[in-house]
């Protein structure tokens, strides 16, 4: 990788490219509702900032290694997720970043995509259909 590419912009939120593009093949393996909630959780986590592009790698690596085996398990989302996928999102990335703003329309959009990955139509009773 070029000095470039590992400073860059893009290198700081997703971190090498190499390893961005393994993870997103990773996910692309998950089952659809699984492959839904990790796509929600990455875009809502592209509103925090990186320590670093390796905090920011490892973050995604260590999402699809919770997806993957959760889907291996059979553990369902909510299980995963909780009742308030807003706060598993932010406390899961508080081990990777410095913080950042999440604009409210993006917390309502990750909820609403984990009630649909999880199968739920609207209620919030954690189990999915």
């Amino acid at each position: 990788m070029s000095e470039a590419e590992e400073r860059g912009f893009v290198a700081k939120v997703i971190g090498p490219k190499r390893r961005w593009w393994a993870y997103k093949a990773r996910v692309k393996e998950l089952p659809e509702n699984y492959r839904t909630a990790v796509d929600a959780i990455e875009r809502y986590l592209m509103h925090f900032v990186p320590a670093d592009g390796e905090s920011a790698t490892s973050a995604f690596e260590d999402l699809a290694d919770l997806f993957e085996q959760a889907a291996a398990d059979g553990t369902s989302i909510r299980e995963i997720v909780g009742d308030d996928p807003v706060e598993f999102v932010e406390t899961f990335a508080q081990n990777y970043t410095k913080g950042g703003y999440v604009p409210d329309r993006a917390r309502e959009r990750l909820v609403k995509a984990i009630e649909n990955a999880a199968g739920e139509d609207g209620g919030r009773d954690g189990t999915a259909r």
